[in-house]
């Protein structure tokens, strides 16, 4: 039914954004590994909302309570089962559209897929259920840890600000240093300025979280259907409110001639890398050993304080008016959602590369 994702390291979510818990079961965590639940409590805090003014004013803890699948702080290899308890729902904020379907949500696809539809924040369908995620990738962090992966994502784009240099110039150890999450602090205070005015307004604005995977060994992937890239790219198009993807030179790539766009091999210290990364990291649709490295598009939130002209479940029209807490820009929490789904992908294809070879 599309809740659950990956092969080997296995994540099923539960629960809705105003129901009384949302949480995650983790199947195929190996055995033996630290799990520290400070550094799982630290990754949903960078994704909880009510962090600054740039962000949704909902007062959640999202306190991971670990039920399952770990003994004396190591997995058991067993299924890890976390739950994460709803606290400062207010469903009577969305009363008002009970029977109304808001622009660019879900509510009219929902209602016609299962015929019921929960209203309140969205039900299955909110933002919120990437808490869960959150929390299983911090698992799939501390896994990758062990085998030298490094994920950092950062915020790279809002509206029409963009950072104008490479990955490859930025130190990554600023990105927490601002609430935006842009390391590039004169572009970072650009960002929130912008996104500080269109809260003002009672609007939205979209952006782009751009991501670096380092250390993933050669090798992960596969040929044919399950490509690394369109792996991860079917991960973040399944993250809320995301509208591309693009990895490597993406779009920029069909300017250039073969001639330039071709990444030379060397050997270099008895080990093979390419000159330059136009292929990001992944050839074949499968990883070469270099930097994976992507963007990722986000739409402007659909909720906005403004009322808007639609249609009701009956077909008449009405006037839906934006109500209840939601983010001006999603962008600045969705960077620790971006990292979490990146992490699932390589672990789950570590993994499965583990059990192809004798």
């Amino acid at each position: 039914m599309g809740n659950t994702y990956g092969k080997k390291f296995c994540i099923t979510t539960f629960g809705e954004s105003h129901g009384k818990a949302i949480g995650v079961t983790i199947d195929g965590c190996p055995a033996g590994l630290n799990i520290n639940e400070d550094f799982i409590q630290r990754e949903l805090d960078r994704r909880k909302p009510g962090q600054s003014k740039i962000t949704t004013q909902r007062k959640e803890g999202d306190r991971a309570e670990i039920l399952s699948g770990v003994f004396e702080g190591k997995s058991t290899g067993t299924p890890m089962a976390i739950v994460i308890f709803n606290e400062d729902q207010k469903s009577k904020d969305y009363a008002h559209i009970a029977d109304k379907f808001r622009p660019s949500h879900a509510d009219y696809t929902y209602q016609e897929k299962y015929g019921v539809r929960d209203y309140r924040g969205g039900g299955r369908s909110s933002a919120r259920e990437t808490a869960a995620r959150v929390a299983a990738g911090a698992v799939a962090k501390l896994f990758l840890k062990q085998i030298g992966v490094e994920i950092n994502a950062y915020v790279s784009q809002v509206g029409a600000i963009v950072i104008s240099k490479s990955y490859t110039e930025l130190d990554f150890s600023k990105t927490e240093d601002n609430i935006v999450r842009c390391p590039d602090e004169k572009v970072a205070n650009k960002m929130i300025e912008l996104i500080d005015e269109v809260r003002k307004n009672q609007d939205t604005i979209g952006g782009v979280v751009s991501c670096v995977i380092k250390g993933t060994p050669a090798g992960l992937g596969e040929p044919v259907f399950d490509k690394l890239h369109a792996e991860l790219g079917k991960a973040m198009l399944s993250i809320n409110a995301v509208k591309g993807f693009e990895y490597g030179s993406g779009f920029k790539g069909v300017s250039m001639l073969g001639s330039q766009h071709n990444d030379l091999f060397e050997n270099k210290d008895e080990k093979v890398i390419t000159r330059t990364n136009h292929s990001g990291g992944i050839q074949g649709g499968i990883s070469n050993g270099q930097d994976i490295y992507f963007n990722v598009a986000f739409k402007p939130v659909a909720t906005i304080m403004q009322d808007q002209e639609s249609i009701d479940v009956h077909g008449n029209a009405t006037t839906v008016s934006g109500k209840g807490r939601h983010d001006p820009c999603v962008v600045p929490r969705a960077v620790p959602i971006v990292e979490a789904m990146a992490a699932l992908v390589i672990a789950d294809f570590y993994l499965l590369n583990k059990a192809s070879k004798i």
